[in-house]
């Protein structure tokens, strides 16, 4: 027998021991208010964006429906919860299971039909087949509940180890066991054969078909697989907002997981968990704050789409690229001298937008505003005066230092080319 010696991997363990870590601390750090709820949500999001991953990231398939298997899923793991025999039988803790069998089971029904295309004829598909089911979720209220939905109680389940989910701390663990265990699994899933081959379908699906494998069928398996995840984070949604709506398997949250998964970047596997906080951020967080939130939302998709098309996990992996070639101290000043003209222009913006937004939607209640403990009269021209000339500092400033932190970016990312190549910085 020949024995051969495998190198420990200490980075990936590094890295999913830190990932553990975060979900452990997670509770501790952030406590105050309803943070333990968003957090919670994010968790079941993560879950959602990186299934939506496998299809779009992986396997090329653009789908603007994905949000069929998760609310399919949420509606039967609320259904089981509310159900007597099952739910004396399976413990809330296996409940996303039921929805991930349910997921699993509508991606077998309509994943054979919407596979046999792909391309813009696949996403068509998909979208007509999410305002389907949504059509049907209002035509069969005895299941979805109409426009009401279905409520439940997550604490009437099987108590497991005393266990009642009753507390929100519990919920929150319960999602961040299950967001550990699903993105292991999914991880897992684009080292096998199987993900290697959706790959290999998404870039070239001629070359594919011309060595014997039938793409069609490695499409159909991994949205299957894709469709038993968001099942999952359906039925921890259920057990999260104890109601499943028809809002569940709408178009709009569809586009809402496709926005966020291309936030973080469709090319790297944790860009769907950066693109989660950042959306959780608009939608949820921000909304508090300002009716802008939906236009503020726009407005960076549109800035990260010009400027950084492959999403926050291109711009953090680049810049630990240059941290890890120790050049970061030639590019820290310039990069520091950009970001304060941009958030200074970003002031000056936001500060015109709420005044804008409270003249035209909130005007009744007077001229007076007040964001951030302090009162604006938006009829008067000194604050006008103010957001403008913020707004014109951080455009000059901008012109004026972009040039030569371009410069320098070009130069450190040549020398590091050169390195990898052999040649000398």
């Amino acid at each position: 027998m020949r024995l051969t010696y495998t190198p420990l991997n200490l980075g990936r363990y590094l890295v999913w021991g830190g990932f553990a870590l975060i979900l452990v601390l997670a509770p501790l750090i952030f406590s105050k208010g309803a943070a333990l709820s968003i957090l919670s949500q994010i968790g079941t999001v993560m879950i959602f964006g990186l299934s939506y991953n496998m299809l779009l990231g992986q396997g090329g398939m653009l789908s603007f429906g994905h949000a069929v298997y998760s609310g399919l899923g949420a509606f039967f793991a609320i259904h089981a919860m509310n159900s007597t025999g099952i739910g004396a039988l399976v413990p809330t803790s296996l409940i996303p299971l039921v929805g991930g069998m349910a997921g699993m089971a509508f991606g077998v029904l309509f994943g054979y039909v919407t596979t046999k295309k792909s391309g813009t004829t696949f996403a068509m598909i998909t979208l007509g087949l999410v305002e389907l089911v949504f059509a049907s979720s209002l035509m069969f209220p005895g299941f979805f509940g109409g426009e009401g939905g279905i409520t439940t109680n997550r604490v009437r389940g099987v108590a497991v180890m005393g266990i009642t989910y009753g507390p929100q701390v519990q919920v929150y663990y319960l999602v961040a066991v299950w967001l550990f265990a699903s993105t292991v699994a999914m991880f897992a899933f684009t080292q096998t054969p199987l993900g290697r081959m959706a790959n290999a379908v998404r870039d070239n699906p001629e070359r594919v078909e011309f060595i014997g494998y039938d793409t069609q069928w490695v499409r159909y398996l991994t949205l299957i697989l894709s469709a038993f995840f968001a099942g999952i984070s359906g039925g921890l949604s259920a057990i999260n907002f104890e109601i499943v709506s028809a809002e569940n398997v709408s178009a709009i949250r569809s586009g809402s997981i496709l926005l966020f998964v291309f936030i973080g970047g469709i090319g790297f596997f944790f860009g769907p968990l950066l693109g989660t906080i950042v959306g959780i951020f608009f939608s949820v967080m921000l909304s508090d704050f300002t009716p802008a939130w939906q236009l503020y939302l726009g407005l960076f998709f549109i800035l990260l789409v010009r400027y950084a098309p492959a999403g926050l996990a291109s711009l953090i992996l680049m810049l630990l690229r240059v941290a890890g070639a120790r050049k970061f101290a030639r590019i820290w000043k310039p990069l520091l001298a950009v970001g304060a003209c941009v958030l200074v222009a970003l002031a000056g913006m936001v500060m015109g937008i709420e005044m804008l937004y409270h003249l035209t939607l909130d005007s009744a209640n007077g001229s007076v505003m007040t964001r951030f403990g302090q009162a604006i009269d938006t009829k008067s021209a000194a604050p006008w005066l103010v957001a403008g000339a913020l707004l014109l500092a951080g455009m000059v400033g901008y012109r004026r230092f972009q040039p030569g932190y371009v410069a320098v970016w070009s130069d450190v990312n040549a020398e590091i080319v050169a390195q990898q190549r052999g040649g000398v910085a």
